[in-house]
């Protein structure tokens, strides 16, 4: 079973459970902004920003089954089905990118990388992109599955779920790595619930393209 056939097989029950850091992230994007929302999954952020005066808002993921979940909750959002790491948007030309539990349905280093230079790439000056992600976990249960999984998608951290689906849970060092590219404007280690319940080590970043100022 593929990504997409995972999340197609599961986007009526699973219920996305990390939280967003909304009075953070109003400190950083005007109510004006154009936001857009990539693996957007079915819209529970984008409804929040709705609710709270964010009205330029689009919601990106390459899961279909997802997207009308979506369209059905909120139909008042727009929500657009879309490769996961080629974004067909002009460059600078959006103002915020959200990433929430993105990284970790993205298990291939080079795949991550690219996502992070599309965003950059439309986001404008001054941009600023919030990641919610999952880093990896020193308790036995998430070890043993790393060490079971390492040889076959070639990086520590990765791993398969019993009813399909391939994830990975981040190094700090190559989430340091990764967003170099940005500047780093908060960062904080959480604790989050999965969407299965378990528990996992977590974190935010806010960052915005290096060309903004303080």
């Amino acid at each position: 079973m593929g990504q997409i056939d995972y999340w197609d097989s599961v986007a009526e029950e699973k219920n996305f459970t990390t939280p967003f850091q909304s009075e953070i992230f109003e400190n950083y994007v005007s109510k004006d902004a154009i936001i857009v929302d990539i693996g957007c999954g079915y819209g529970r952020t984008l409804n929040e920003l709705y609710e709270l005066g964010y009205k330029n808002l689009i919601g990106m993921d390459y899961s279909g089954e997802m997207i009308k979940r979506g369209e059905h909750l909120y139909p008042y959002i727009n929500f657009i089905k879309s490769d996961a790491t080629q974004i067909n948007m002009d460059d600078n030309s959006v103002d915020s990118v959200i990433l929430l539990g993105v990284l970790t349905c993205t298990v291939s280093s080079n795949d991550q990388r690219n996502l992070i230079l599309e965003i950059n790439r439309i986001l404008r000056p001054n941009g600023i992109v919030y990641i919610n992600d999952f880093l990896v976990n020193d308790d036995e249960r998430n070890v043993d599955r790393y060490n079971s999984f390492k040889d076959k998608y070639g990086v520590y951290g990765a791993f398969e779920l019993p009813g399909g689906g391939v994830f990975r849970h981040q190094t700090q060092e190559w989430i340091d790595e990764l967003l170099s590219i940005y500047e780093k404007k908060q960062y904080e280690v959480l604790t989050y619930i999965t969407m299965n319940g378990h528990t996992s080590k977590g974190f935010y970043y806010i960052g915005c393209k290096k060309s903004c100022s303080d």
